[in-house]
């Protein structure tokens, strides 16, 4: 009787071979015709497979969840993930930002080379399998092109993701199959995610897609620099992501949330308003802006936009008013984008239904593993680290279970 490994992610595939090279027959079931979908996503844009800094400051990243998560990272740290990509023919390298890649930039030979070892090993990996629960004598149930089909297994470990981007297999269908049993799972929320703001028209049909570069973010005593993108319906990007989760959390508390942007973080205000304080002659007022305090057209529509919110005129402003002004954009959020279009979701199995090899303590030999359970991350390779991680210890925890 084989292990069932139910998901084709990164947790789930990692769960199997741990599971394999100790000499275990393994089956992995995937609801999709093809294995690791959101993984190949993920490496849309070059994959970013973990990070280098010290691994103190790496734990920290998952705030609330790491002394939950830090046994399994601390036994399969960043280190070991770049050797095992090494070992598959895909070496890695730190990026400037400290961030991890692939030298192909790409997910899809790393995969590849993922699935053929797997094969070899002997792992079975049946597609177009939705799991949706058990029957009363413990089997497990699919869906499946033939019709449902009951499993039977030595044990089961459940890699089924969280809710982001569900047409690509995660959709967080089991959250209802676990609660009924009794399985505690905190609500599925966006993370990493963009936010609702309530553009005018021309300003969203003009700036729709465009970046605002070199800007500080800041909300409450945080502050990020980096890039963000205007959306049609708000705003993303990755210095929006790094404050995603403490302004989810204000808008839940709050119904929305104010942040604030520095077009020119360094600058201080005395510099800015010395430069706004030159004759502006006879050029229109946007122009005098861009000349003045070097703005691409973006930052001066954001500043328009908000000030025309706000009830202000601009070009009545002092020079002081307007550097103040510059440097801490108030921006309204009114909302979270949805959860389907969120990078990673937040919530999930709470980690008191776990022992500390990952087994659910209400379903003896359910192991769960991945984005299912309650934590958050950053991008920056958090993501993917925490899931392979976490799919290893679960490999490791059902191991031990059936040995003792």
């Amino acid at each position: 009787m084989p292990i069932a490994v139910v998901g084709a992610g990164p947790a789930g595939l990692m769960a199997a071979e741990v599971l394999a090279q100790a000499g275990a027959e393994v089956t992995i079931y995937d609801a999709m015709p093809s294995a690791g979908r959101k993984f190949l996503m993920a490496g849309r844009g070059g994959l970013n497979l973990t990070h280098s800094e010290p691994l103190p400051k790496f734990l920290a990243r998952y705030r609330e969840a790491m002394p939950h998560l830090a046994a399994a990272i601390e036994a399969f740290p960043p280190q070991a993930l770049r050797d095992w990509s090494e070992a598959l023919g895909q070496p890695t390298f730190v990026g400037s930002s400290g961030r991890v890649f692939p030298k192909t930039f790409k997910a899809s030979p790393l995969l590849r080379a993922w699935l053929r070892r797997l094969d070899g090993a002997g792992v079975r990996l049946l597609l177009r399998h939705r799991w949706t629960g058990w029957d009363n004598d413990g089997r497990l149930l699919f869906q499946t092109p033939e019709g449902a089909r009951a499993v039977e297994a030595r044990a089961t470990i459940l890699a089924l993701g969280g809710a982001s981007w569900p047409r690509l297999g995660s959709d967080g269908s089991w959250v209802d199959v676990l609660a009924a049993r009794g399985v505690k799972v905190s609500p599925l929320r966006p993370a990493n995610s963009g936010f609702a703001v309530a553009w005018s028209d021309i300003f969203r049909d003009r700036f729709e897609g465009q970046p605002l570069k070199g800007v500080a973010l800041n909300f409450g005593s945080q502050q990020v620099r980096g890039e963000a993108i205007i959306t049609r319906t708000g705003i993303e990007g990755g210095a929006i992501y790094a404050l995603s989760a403490d302004l989810r959390e204000a808008i839940l508390h709050d119904g929305e949330a104010t942040l604030h942007i520095a077009l020119r973080p360094d600058l201080g205000i005395d510099e800015l308003s010395t430069k706004l304080s030159m004759p502006k002659g006879k050029q229109s007022f946007s122009n005098f802006l861009r000349k003045a305090m070097n703005l691409a057209p973006i930052a001066i529509g954001l500043l328009q936009e908000v000030a025309k919110t706000s009830g202000l005129s601009l070009p009545s402003q002092s020079p002081a008013d307007i550097a103040r002004l510059v440097n801490a954009v108030p921006l309204r959020l009114a909302g979270t984008a949805p959860i389907a279009r969120a990078i990673s979701t937040a919530g999930g199995i709470a980690f008191d239904e776990l022992d500390a090899n990952f087994m659910l303590r209400r379903l003896p030999g359910i192991f769960a593993a991945g984005e299912m359970l309650d934590w958050e991350a950053p991008t920056g390779g958090y993501l993917l680290q925490a899931s392979f991680a976490t799919g290893a210890a679960a490999g490791q925890g059902v191991l031990k279970w059936l040995d003792a």
